[in-house]
């Protein structure tokens, strides 16, 4: 990599202290790194269109000059529209619109030279005439208006970039393009010079001029789609250091020493058959014979359990527990919550103490001495399954010989409190097997990037007698309706949920749990007996509400999203979801699946106001058309983007700056394929590892090259 190009941002003409500071907070901070923050957009300024020629309803790039320009605000001063008159070179001239542009005023001046681009619509208060609604537009600076050949702004396709803060994107152009002065001849292309020729691409260094600045010949329509042979061969790399990463790393976990399980003996296998509580599903013995293959192996299985609610991960859990304990070892399963926790050691206790198999539970919650008990009986080995939230990873807790890790809704722990548990088991001199569940559905997409080196079993089966859960979608103005629906339910003996997205009262008019349990209480069902979960209780306080619900004490438990996971009462059979439109629709599938659980049928009421957002209504018109979780998980992808995901953009995860796995996931499939297959010669492992770690710290960052090995 050319030293110039770790040479800091701020070196840059046109950067300068200030905005460094702006291009620091996006993780920008060296000329290479500048080089990664790509155009979103491209627009044809070699072909301006004329105003003579435009038509209402098609998209327009014009070069014009401002003629007039001034500001009508409304009552007190706010909300002001900017109203733009232009001239192109002929004459004529084309009214424009800015919504909300006071900040326009005393900034465009008569005479200033410009580029629109924007849409072209009949004005409707003057139907005989025509405008731009808030176009985007940039001021061009006369030294640009012609059509020499090292212009950044006209006579060429423009990158249009978004912009940082003030920072807009003609500045950022500017110092992309003095960036790209840096690139020198001998600037090194990592990739396999075999999968590039294979693949038929440019060479990097050509790929990021061509990003930024594409030839004439290019086609906009390709660049707008990113589909130009430099960006592809962008999109493509990131992939392809991903997951060739991902293979390294599982190559290198099947060298570690694991514990071979005999799954064969006849007591192993009636011990299995001892334990179930009813007859599995196909689906089940499907998955069970998949992760009993990986336990009879030397190696450490690394496994993801994908199933939707309710279609029995932790039966296979504990099965897989319950053949780690026959071949003396022990099992420990970590959840996020202390509510899911609790709810797997009750359901591991009521399975398998019958059995004989000791069940211990340890989460922060405990009294100081009963935590201290439980530590010295999983030390000792006495507890054989152990059953825990992040108090499993804390230093002071010591397993005998623990064999088996599973780790449910594992996207909810990071990657080193995942590697603590594994090195309780490491301190005994192998690895444990491992076993990721997850009831979030992941499209086949997203499965190959956050969990590309696992192996993938699905349960795709729900339990006989589970009986499809009613979706409906209503306004508040139909609470009342919704209530003596509930009321009746509570008199045939069932019980319900209601859920609210707060606890207390904010600035956000919602309605929040606290006040609403009151309200309710007093007002609506006086008569029955409410109770309310949230996340504030201590672990007591929770203990107390959620057995008070389980036998049917309280009728209606008044909940926030505390109750999304772990919460599993066959008899509930209505969830109301209040504000329901500010919910993400795996919250809303995980919420709806705390009923359906038993032989009742199953209602779920989304509360939403009339008028909400299109990204909203297609969120809850999803709920009520299908309660297939994996047809939501495809859903939601398409509605957010790999980037929301999961919440993955705030933590960090899947950082691709080109790459979207939505949109090219068959490069993600071809770059798999290929960094796999590579990795599959053992000669070349220890290049492919050089190859890894050539590549700069901030490439690392961006493509989560962790634990190259």
């Amino acid at each position: 990599m050319a030293d110039g190009l770790q040479t800091d941002v701020r070196m840059l003409k046109g950067v300068g202290p200030q905005r460094a500071e702006l291009l620091a907070k996006r993780g920008i901070h060296t000329i290479e790194d500048l080089l990664g923050y790509l155009p979103f957009r491209y627009e044809d300024r070699i072909h301006f269109s004329q105003i003579k020629d435009v038509r209402p309803g098609n998209v327009y790039t014009l070069r014009v000059r401002v003629a007039s320009g001034s500001a009508v605000r409304g009552m007190r001063g706010r909300d002001a529209i900017y109203h733009l008159l232009v001239k192109d070179e002929t004459g004529l001239s084309l009214a424009c619109k800015f919504f909300h542009g006071g900040y326009l005023e005393g900034r465009l001046k008569a005479g200033q030279l410009l580029v629109l681009h924007g849409k072209v619509e009949i004005d409707r208060l003057r139907p005989a005439r025509m405008e731009m609604v808030n176009p985007q537009f940039e001021l061009l600076s006369e030294e640009g208006a012609g059509q020499n050949g090292d212009s950044t702004e006209v006579g060429r396709i423009v990158p249009i970039y978004e912009a940082i803060g003030t920072f807009g994107t003609r500045a950022i152009r500017r110092a992309t393009y003095a960036a790209l002065q840096q690139l020198d001849q001998n600037f090194p292309d990592l990739l396999p010079a075999s999968v590039r020729k294979r693949m038929d691409f440019p060479l990097r260094r050509d790929a990021i001029i061509r990003t930024h600045f594409p030839p004439p010949g290019e086609s906009l329509d390709a660049l707008n789609q990113f589909r130009s042979p430099a960006q592809m061969r962008l999109i493509f790399e990131e992939f392809f250091f991903y997951q060739l990463s991902m293979a390294l790393n599982r190559n290198q976990a099947r060298k570690e020493n694991a514990i071979a399980f005999r799954v064969r003996e006849d007591r192993v296998r009636e011990a299995l058959k001892r334990m179930l509580p009813f007859k599995p599903t196909a689906a089940q013995k499907r998955v069970l014979a998949e992760i009993a293959a990986d336990l009879e192996k030397p190696a450490p299985m690394n496994r993801l359990l994908q199933g939707d609610v309710g279609s029995g991960k932790t039966i296979v859990a504990l099965q897989a527990a319950v053949i780690a304990i026959e071949n003396g070892c022990q099992a420990a399963l970590m959840a996020p919550t202390e509510i899911l926790a609790v709810q797997h050691f009750l359901s591991a206790r009521r399975i398998l103490e019958k059995a004989g198999y000791k069940v211990e539970l340890l989460i922060s919650g405990l009294k100081s001495a009963e935590k201290a008990a439980a530590r010295e009986r999983i030390a000792s080995g006495q507890a054989q399954l152990v059953i825990g939230t992040h108090a499993l990873i804390e230093e002071d807790v010591g397993f005998a010989r623990l064999g088996f890790v599973a780790i449910d809704e594992q996207h909810r722990f990071g990657v080193l409190q995942r590697k603590k548990l594994m090195d309780k088991a490491a301190t005994h001199g192998h690895a444990p097997h491992v076993l990721v569940l997850t009831a979030t559905p992941i499209p086949r997409t997203l499965s190959l990037t956050l969990y590309g080196d696992l192996d993938v079993s699905i349960l795709d089966e729900l339990p006989p007698g589970r009986t499809p859960i009613e979706t409906h979608l209503t306004t508040e103005a139909h609470l009342a309706g919704v209530w003596e629906s509930l009321r009746r339910e509570v008199a045939a003996g069932r019980q319900g949920y209601i859920v609210y997205p707060v606890i207390e009262e904010s600035k956000l008019e919602l309605k929040a749990a606290m006040e609403e349990f009151e309200r309710l209480s007093k007002e609506v069902f006086p008569k029955l007996k409410l109770g309310l979960l949230h996340g504030r209780l201590s672990s007591e306080e929770k203990d107390a509400v959620m057995q008070s619900f389980r036998t049917n004490e309280t009728q209606i438990l008044v909940a926030t999203t505390v109750i999304e996971v772990g919460v599993d009462v066959p008899n509930a059979t209505v969830m109301v979801i209040e504000h329901a439109e500010r919910f993400g629709l795996a919250q809303l599938h995980q919420l709806r699946g705390r009923i359906g659980r038993g032989a009742h049928k199953s209602h779920c009421v989304l509360i939403a106001p009339g008028r909400i957002t299109d990204e909203a209504r297609a969120r809850l018109d999803t709920m009520v058309r299908t309660n297939d979780g994996f047809e939501i998980a495809e859903a939601d992808l398409v509605i957010r983007g790999p980037g929301e995901f999961f919440g993955t953009r705030q933590s960090g995860e899947m950082g691709f700056h080109v790459a979207n796995p939505l949109r090219d996931k068959e490069f993600l499939e071809i770059a798999r394929k290929e960094a796999f297959s590579l990795a599959e010669d053992a000669e070349r492992r220890d290049e492919l590892r050089q190859t890894l770690r050539a590549l700069p710290s901030t490439w690392q960052r961006r493509y989560h090259l962790a634990r190259i090995g």
